[in-house]
């Protein structure tokens, strides 16, 4: 299937690895002109070179980098310095770290707040009107499946991720957007194989005196596909959700997590 989005341009933050990266791939194999974003510039530069050799260059697409933290003014201001306009915008930050809430002082409150609810917020104001302008826009939020079904040690993700989303759910169904062709929604990712869930696992298994094999095959048990998820697998739904064909999904939480979740809604 065509996506009809080749030439357009999309901005991916925290694209150097795990689900930001699959995302930037499927994009940039669809023909999108990519700015990939994180911090750490070795492991961008690394992966964006991949990306444009191994998909951009068969596409005809652009792949650039730049290594900012997008979670701060002057990391926006950067981007937007090399690129004003962006057709696709997909925002994803690190969840905040687990923990007892009885631990968290307002510090680490404000940290989780600004990384994954006022981040995205931010780059939300600063593309939007510019895409409705144009008749076209895709904002993808990537959150946690932690937003429809809370953990309780990751207190920090569920209440900040959970703000961005009842943002969204408004601001999407806005006629001012929704009408001129520019869609929100978000990715709810369950359990995906990447260093961030490979890292969790390390500490489980430290914790429990396990080996990571067993750690793996446990968790792998509770979903139902019995499998975690592919970083591929993800950027194809984000990719789908950045389409063409996808212009009457908005406001809408697509929860990509094997069916763990027991629930209808």
């Amino acid at each position: 299937m065509d996506l009809g989005i080749a030439g357009k341009w999309a901005l991916v933050c925290g694209s150097s690895k795990g689900l930001g990266l699959g995302c930037a791939q499927a994009l940039a194999a669809e023909g999108v002109n990519v700015l990939m974003v994180a911090r750490g510039a070795e492991v961008l530069a690394a992966a964006a070179a991949k990306t444009r050799a191994d998909y951009g260059d068969r596409a005809g697409a652009s792949v650039d980098f730049l290594a900012q933290d997008i979670t701060t003014p002057e990391g926006r201001a950067a981007v937007f310095a090399r690129r004003a306009d962006f057709d696709i915008v997909v925002t994803n930050a690190g969840g905040p770290p687990p923990g007892d809430f009885r631990d968290w002082d307002r510090e680490a409150w404000i940290k989780a707040v600004d990384a994954n609810m006022l981040t995205p917020i931010e780059l939300i104001k600063a593309t939007v009107d510019g895409m409705a302008a144009r008749g076209f826009g895709r904002i993808v939020n990537i959150t946690s499946s932690a937003v429809k079904a809370p953990i309780d040690i990751l207190g920090l993700s569920n209440g900040a991720r959970s703000g961005l989303t009842g943002f969204v759910a408004g601001v999407a169904r806005n006629p001012q957007l929704a009408a001129r062709g520019v869609t929100l929604n978000n990715l709810l990712p369950g359990k995906f194989d990447t260093d961030r869930l490979v890292g969790t696992m390390q500490g489980a298994a430290q914790k429990t005196g396990k080996s990571l094999e067993e750690i793996r095959a446990a968790q792998q048990a509770q979903i139902p596909a019995r499998r975690f998820g592919t970083p591929a697998e993800f950027g194809a739904i984000c990719a789908f959700l950045c389409s063409q064909q996808a212009g009457y999904i908005t406001g809408q939480n697509i929860l990509p997590d094997g069916g763990a979740f027991p629930g209808t809604f």
